[in-house]
């Protein structure tokens, strides 16, 4: 496996939030705290677009290789032309707005946010905060419910929710450093969850609570996945056999941000302080990038 650190002649000067590769080449989409989007090519190691914005930047996405969405600490959702440059608001929240995903079934930019609403544009409807954590899932094509609430995890805080792009299931991450997958069986409606801890104990038998930053997926490889913690560590497992594959080089900063490319063979990997931690002042954000071994990917 070979992994190289992206060089960019302006370094990111604040916490990246979300990196995103383009859904049919080697670009990544890059938002961050220091109010810019950035489209960087990896396979050139070459800044293609730089677009400055008037908040922060919370989250970011492809809706095709040539526009994007950005989530913005002043609640803006923000649509840009990555072949001109051009920007223009297209929506916006009460309170700082958190999450932006575009689906590509139902051409739908779905937002949320600190005010408790899920937006899709034309439709918003607010969530009625639960007593601790849940994950709802939603039909896009009926936004006024929830078909399914899942509670289980209700003690303990979510970090990161990610859904399996070959099936209907998802992956939850929280902030004790556990992970937990939610799988349907083949051929059946009923569901296989079940729950594993990132990191084994210490010598000392004590368990290590480092939250779980983000999941992602390998979208040509079912049942493999990666995590990234908030200690800098990135592990890839097999969903179906329960057990870790590898694990990469320690990051110096936490891992705010993971991304596979369209063919599953390249990961990138955001090392960076995260905004829960913004406050801090740490190391500057990197972004490494690992070429997968054919055996995985």
């Amino acid at each position: 496996m070979n992994g190289s650190c992206l060089e960019f002649k302006n370094l990111i000067r604040d916490a990246i939030t979300r990196i995103r590769f383009a859904p049919q080449s080697n670009n990544l989409l890059i938002s961050s705290w220091d109010s810019s989007l950035r489209l960087h090519n990896v396979d050139c190691s070459q800044l293609r677009l730089k677009a400055s914005s008037e908040s922060a930047l919370l989250d970011c996405c492809f809706q095709e290789e040539s526009v994007a969405f950005s989530a913005g600490s002043d609640g803006s959702i923000t649509r840009y032309d990555l072949l001109s440059g051009i920007s223009n608001k297209i929506g916006n929240h009460d309170d700082i707005a958190t999450c932006v995903e575009y689906s590509t079934e139902t051409r739908q930019v779905i937002t949320a946010g600190f005010d408790k609403k899920i937006n899709s544009l034309g439709h918003v409807w607010s969530k009625t905060p639960s007593v601790g954590s849940s994950v709802d899932i939603y039909d896009l094509r009926n936004l006024d419910r929830s078909v399914e609430s899942n509670e289980s995890c209700m003690d303990v805080p979510i970090r990161c929710v990610s859904s399996i792009p070959y099936s209907k299931g998802y992956a939850v991450g929280l902030v004790d450093g556990l992970v937990k997958l939610e799988l349907p069986y083949p051929s059946s409606l009923n569901k296989m969850g079940y729950m594993f801890r990132c990191h084994p104990k210490s010598r000392d038998g004590r368990n290590h609570m480092v939250p779980v930053n983000d999941i992602a997926f390998n979208p040509n490889n079912s049942g493999a996945f990666v995590t990234g913690d908030n200690v800098g560590n990135v592990s890839a497992w097999g969903a179906k056999s329960r057990r870790r594959l590898f694990e990469l080089p320690r990051c110096s900063n936490s891992i705010a941000s993971l991304a596979f490319n369209h063919e599953g063979q390249i990961l990138a990997v955001a090392s960076s302080h995260i905004y829960q931690e913004a406050t801090e002042i740490g190391k500057p954000p990197q972004i490494f990038v690992h070429t997968l071994d054919e055996s995985y990917s």
